[in-house]
Parts: C-alpha cells; sequence; structure tokens
C-alpha cells in the first residue's frame, strides 16, 4: 500500500459493517496461527451478536449505545493488530493464548447486558461494575458456552485489565507473558473507542451512560467533550506503565501490512484531541453542531 496516500484510520478497511471488521480480524490472525484455531473466536463472536441483538435466552438486547457491538469489534480488531505487531517484533505467542485474548476482547462489555427480567433503566446503570458483570456473565453461561474452566479464568482476569482503574500489576497472572496480554487487551480497549471515526459524537452517548450510572464527574455532556483531552493525557501515561507499552506494537502492525511506519490509533486520537481543542475556542455556534458525522445530529439526539 502506498503510505502517502494513506492517512486515516479509517481508510484501512469500510468498518461501517460488523461483517467486515471480523474478516480483517480473521485475516490478521490467521497470519500466524493454524485456521482450526480461530473456530473458536468464530464461534464467540456468534454467540456475542446474538447476545447483543437479544437473541440468546434470559438476556434484553443491547441498550447502550456507546458500549455496543461495534464498540466491542473496534476492542477486538485493536486487539489483533497489536497480538499481530508483538508477533512480528517479539517471538509469537501461542495459539491457545491468542485465542484468550481475542475471547477475552469478545466478552469483555458483555456486563452492560441486562438480564430480561430486569424492567428498570438501561446496562448504562452498570457502568460502575460492568468489569465484574461481563467476568460473572462467563461463569454462568460456561457451560452453555462450553468453555474449558482454565480458559475461563484466564478469559476473566484479562477482561479485568480492561477496568480503568484496576492495577494490572495486582492481578495473579501465571507469567510475565500472560501480564502482557491482559496490558494488551487494556490497551486496545481504549485505543478502538478513542480512535473510531464517530468517537466526538458518541460522548453524547458516553455522558447519557454516565448520568444514569450516577457518575458526577461530569455536569453536562459539553462538560465530558471538554474533559476528554485531559481524560487522554491520563490515558497516555497510563499506555506507558499499567499497559506495559503493549500500544507501540501497533506501528509495527501498521508499518509491516500496510507500508506506513506509524501508529494511526495515536494519529487519530491525537486528531480528535485537536478538535475538541477548536470547539472550545470556537464559540460561535452550539458544539453539537460542529459534530456531524454520520448526520448524528439528526440520527442520534434523542429527547
Amino acid at each position: 500500500m502506498d503510505s502517502t496516500k494513506l492517512v486515516q484510520l479509517s481508510q484501512l478497511i469500510d468498518g461501517s459493517k460488523p461483517k467486515n471488521i471480523f474478516n480483517e480480524v480473521k485475516k490478521i490472525f490467521l497470519y500466524h496461527y493454524p485456521r482450526k484455531y480461530f473456530s473458536q473466536i468464530k464461534k464467540y463472536y456468534k454467540y456475542l451478536a446474538r447476545l447483543f441483538q437479544g437473541k440468546i435466552a434470559g438476556y434484553k438486547e443491547c441498550n447502550t449505545f456507546y458500549h455496543d457491538l461495534n464498540h466491542t469489534l473496534l476492542t477486538l480488531l485493536a486487539c489483533s493488530r497489536l497480538l499481530d505487531g508483538y508477533n512480528i517484533m517479539e517471538s509469537s505467542i501461542p495459539p491457545l493464548l491468542a485465542v484468550n485474548l481475542l475471547s477475552a476482547a469478545i466478552f469483555h462489555d458483555v456486563g452492560y447486558i441486562q438480564e430480561d427480567w430486569d424492567k428498570e433503566g438501561t446496562g448504562a446503570k452498570f457502568t460502575k461494575y460492568h468489569v465484574q458483570r461481563s467476568m460473572e456473565f462467563l461463569e454462568k453461561n460456561e457451560q452453555r458456552l462450553k468453555m474449558k474452566h482454565e480458559d475461563l479464568t484466564l478469559i476473566q482476569k484479562f477482561i479485568l485489565c480492561t477496568g480503568l482503574n484496576s492495577e494490572i500489576y495486582t492481578t495473579e497472572f501465571e507469567s510475565d507473558l500472560e501480564k502482557l496480554i491482559g496490558a494488551m487487551l487494556g490497551a486496545a480497549d481504549l485505543l478502538g473507542q478513542m480512535s473510531d471515526r464517530t468517537y466526538l459524537e458518541k460522548l453524547y452517548y458516553l455522558y447519557s451512560e454516565f448520568k444514569e450510572a450516577g457518575v458526577q464527574d461530569y455536569t453536562t455532556e459539553f462538560d465530558l467533550v471538554k474533559k476528554t483531552v485531559a481524560f487522554y493525557g491520563i490515558i497516555k501515561e497510563k499506555f506507558s506503565t499499567s499497559f506495559m507499552n503493549t500500544h507501540t506494537y501497533a506501528q509495527v502492525h501498521f508499518k509491516k501490512r500496510c507500508g506506513v511506519d506509524k501508529n494511526l490509533y495515536l494519529e487519530c486520537i491525537d486528531r480528535h484531541m485537536g478538535y475538541i481543542k477548536n470547539m472550545i475556542e470556537d464559540s460561535s455556534t452550539n458544539y453539537r453542531a460542529k459534530l456531524q458525522r454520520e448526520n448524528w445530529v439528526d440520527k442520534y439526539v434523542r429527547p
């Protein structure tokens, strides 16, 4: 690929359809591992898609608009790219560990899904403890998923690394490699969502989720938008500490697979932050008028 023509992450694949993202995950996985190992990932993803659609007995469909299926897929894709970069730069991660990593990405936010008896509010009310609920979901559905117990335990540890207040260093992993994989998932979760082409528009959804959950750090949706720049400063520090610089493997992936020697995730996030700063400085119009990707103003704003 001609690196002079590729300047944005969104140009790599058409992410408007879940199938496109999942097929890219599969392609990246098969660079390193036999096809037979991907069957488990495919099975779990099909289950997840049905879960989010409300087609699994005992559960309601996903009703959180920020933490939705697209968010999970973007995390899964980011995980695949970091895994690929690590395998290129270091030694290849054993296939079963790679499968467990991607499985954890698939299930890391199922804690937002409500059970069908729950008639109060939406899954957003679980924001503060959705990580624990995601881990509990796997325990409840271990037999249904036909998941080996030793895999379930490790996948739960990986999921725990996606909690912003959790410390990977205190999680009891069996090896340094497992700890690094947990860090990889934590980094991928943030890279995927913050580089989303419509990330700034979706902050409206995130504010709604926080409000329902009783998170009191933000007074208005615009307050959340403004504070996102400072939040990213915290996240960048977390990338280099808790997440053990695993985000840098993205650049290795993009160089090898796309001929672009850049971390396109960070470039995209930096553009988002720059746009937020410009919005704050420009008081000529309401900030919503400046966020109109995917016809957001008409399509997404709810009463």
